[in-house]
């Protein structure tokens, strides 16, 4: 069963999809939190792991942050992974006011962007007793430079230096895409973005091809390998993928530093295979497996 709901998250509301399997109503259930990446909105495949977590016997709240998709919040389009951190963390605490939740078997999930967010989140919140993070940013600075190269990081910079000021002179937020066509210039270069968020924009209406540019500002000082260490003793599973533009050897770091318990797994693909056939069968019971193994005790 799914049902569209909204929580209030400091004063904007957000919105999403609430999915309980079958007899939830006779017994409390564990729970898992969900929230997309980079700028996507929850029709972009999260409700294959909602439907998934279901069959396990999982409820789930599917939400898009403030700002995005179906949720309230301005400006629009602005993402701030604190907020976003924030969002998570309201969402929280409304599944386990849930009656046919257990609120102590509460997990989250998240992928790419949001697979850093939950990392931040279960290293604050001692609410959440495993997570799993797939395909997830773990260093942006450093990402960026590797993706877009030390020169075009540096130009970046000196843009969003005159963008704050712009900004603080009372102007609007600027604006760019998230992904563009021929490798044309975007927040998520390549066809290979491109490529994926065309595939799903026809049936994920509310989501919109830009983002403000001081989006990328925050991006760059995001860093939850900083943190990473910290999760501990909350059960912690990475899903990563070799050939993903998320540098591997960054996702290796941040496992070596993270404390057990924990695990790695490594998808012979690249950053949006999870989602899609046939690497979403794996992601997905790999997430159900950790999920079962840690909360449903």
């Amino acid at each position: 069963m799914r049902d569209d709901v909204e929580f209030p998250s400091e004063g904007v509301t957000c919105r999403g999809w609430w999915t309980v399997p079958e007899g939830a109503g006779a017994r409390r259930v564990p729970a898992i939190v969900m929230a997309h990446g980079f700028s996507a909105v929850k029709e972009m495949a999260l409700d294959r792991f909602a439907a998934a977590f279901a069959a396990a016997g999982f409820a789930s709240l599917v939400f898009d942050y403030r700002g995005l998709g179906a949720s309230d919040g301005e400006p629009r389009q602005d993402l701030d992974p604190h907020a976003q951190i924030t969002d998570y963390r309201n969402a929280l605490s409304w599944v386990r006011a849930r009656p046919e939740v257990d609120p102590a078997r509460i997990g989250v999930w998240g992928t790419s962007y949001s697979g850093a967010n939950v990392l931040m989140v279960a290293a604050l919140d001692r609410r959440v007793k495993a997570v799993v993070a797939q395909v997830p940013l773990i260093d942006g600075w450093e990402t960026f430079g590797r993706m877009s190269g030390v020169e075009t990081r540096d130009m970046l910079v000196a843009a969003l230096i005159d963008e704050r000021e712009r900004l603080y002179a009372g102007g609007a937020p600027q604006m760019m895409p998230v992904v563009a066509p021929e490798n044309g210039p975007a927040a998520l270069p390549g066809d290979e973005s491109w490529q994926w968020f065309q595939s799903h924009a026809a049936h994920a209406t509310t989501w919109r091809n830009e983002i403000t540019l001081r989006s990328l500002e925050r991006l760059l000082e995001y860093s939850p390998l900083r943190w990473i260490d910290r999760i501990a003793p909350t059960p912690l599973l990475l899903i990563a993928a070799e050939h993903d533009f998320i540098p591997i050897d960054l996702t290796r770091e941040a496992f070596a530093r993270a404390a057990e318990p924990k695990k790695l797994v490594v998808l012979p693909a690249g950053h949006f295979a999870p989602y899609e056939a046939p690497h979403f069968a794996t992601a997905s019971a790999l997430a159900v497996d950790w999920f079962t193994a840690h909360l449903r005790g």
